[in-house]
């Protein structure tokens, strides 16, 4: 019994490595990568279990291609799987952007030319991801109005309080709006119980509510810790990275805004370091949301890196230990369904300001950025060029017109 287990969790280990060390382009591009990998391949789980761990992991804030593969390593090896898949698929990247860090520490990347083009990558990107986003959560007049609304209230008033009113009021504005509206079956079955089969999940209720009670429980004692103790450079790294983490709706693009606010004011990183890493966490493997391990290796070394990287996906991993067991129940409920209709908008406001603030006004300031800009986003967009090849083009590209 012992030996198969650990060789059920090595397996996780190994297939997630495997998995984190070639999955390029971002968290759709991760969820195929993992439907051909854990559904088809290996059959750990059938379609509709997939597409229901899927659908919880849209509804949840945090890292979404990251808590899917959290979700299969919980039903395949429980919560020591759960870890192990969480390991492996993040590993390789958040490795690769703390030696990205280290390595370029030091330089004068305020005038590097390499730089500039990773910048403007940077504008082509997210351009992608709102063009991608708005077309698929803002299809209509209602959700487009609470989009601007969002982003106009991002921009004019730039603090962490302001995004948590805005996805709260977007919150309530959609349930509001279609709270006439039938929700979608709860996954059914063989059995004719409320879940499809291969669902099954070692977390019991008890342990779920006690992960989520430990998750809402940090999310309002570390502000306090922090206001206590303002000279604790580690414990303001962690609640800022915790809340980071815990407040993002819609992907890895979206913490940008979060985590620009957090970082630049506190001094972890400059600017053009911020905008270097992000520019670099496109060329790597796994979730966009290591982008925390390059600036916790900015601010402090090794130890930044690690206390960066649990900080920010902690929440992920409570909320899908937490939820898991309830979803099938929850996710047929219209009210729900509002709610998620609303911040989902606000999600599109939401980076719309991060494009336009800080991205665009630091990175645009000539013709000659706007032309290279518009070539790297139809290189991405219509050409259909991976991310790190797009990455290499921009960085070659600004050392020239450097």
């Amino acid at each position: 019994m012992g030996n198969a287990i650990g060789r059920r969790l090595l397996e996780i280990v190994g297939v997630s490595l495997k998995l984190g060390l070639t999955s390029f382009g971002g968290p759709i591009a991760h969820l195929g990568y993992f439907h051909e990998e854990y559904v088809k391949r290996r059959k750990w789980l059938d379609e509709r279990s997939y597409a229901d761990l899927v659908a919880l992991c849209q509804f949840l804030p945090g890292p979404a291609s990251s808590q899917v593969g959290i979700g299969i390593g919980l039903m395949r090896g429980g919560m020591l799987g759960g870890l192990l898949a969480f390991v492996g698929f993040t590993l390789p990247s958040v490795l690769a952007l703390a030696l990205f860090a280290l390595l370029v520490e030091g330089l004068d990347l305020q005038h590097a030319g390499w730089l500039h083009g990773l910048k403007l990558v940077a504008v082509a990107i997210v351009a992608q991801a709102i063009w991608g986003m708005g077309q698929k959560l803002t299809p209509d007049r209602s959700r487009m109005t609470i989009a601007v609304m969002a982003a106009s209230a991002a921009l004019l008033w730039q603090t962490a309080v302001t995004q948590i009113a805005v996805i709260a009021a977007a919150g309530l504005i959609g349930l509001w709006l279609y709270r006439g509206q039938k929700g979608e079956p709860a996954a059914v079955g063989a059995s004719g119980s409320a879940a499809a089969p291969g669902t099954a999940v070692p977390v019991t209720r008890s342990a779920a509510v006690i992960a989520l009670l430990v998750f809402a429980l940090l999310l309002i004692v570390l502000p306090l810790a922090r206001a206590w103790a303002p000279d604790s450079g580690w414990l303001a790294m962690f609640e800022g990275f915790y809340r980071s983490g815990s407040l993002v709706f819609g992907g890895g693009h979206v913490v940008l805004p979060l985590l620009e606010r957090e970082a630049i004011p506190a001094g972890w990183v400059t600017e053009e370091q911020f905008l270097a890493g992000y520019g670099a966490a496109q060329a790597v493997p796994g979730p966009l949301f290591t982008f925390a391990a390059y600036i916790g290796a900015v601010a402090g070394g090794w130890w930044g890196v690690l206390i960066a990287t649990v900080a920010i996906f902690l929440p992920a991993f409570l909320l899908v230990v937490g939820t898991l067991p309830f979803w099938n129940a929850l996710r047929g409920l219209p009210k729900v369904q509002g709610v998620l209709k609303g911040v989902n908008a606000a999600v599109v406001g939401i980076l719309l300001a991060a494009f336009y603030d800080p991205i665009w006004t630091s990175s645009v300031t000539t013709a000659v950025d706007f032309v290279m800009a518009l070539a790297l986003f139809l290189l991405l967009v219509y050409w259909k060029l991976p991310p790190w090849a797009v990455v290499l083009a921009g960085a070659a590209g600004g050392m020239l017109i450097g």
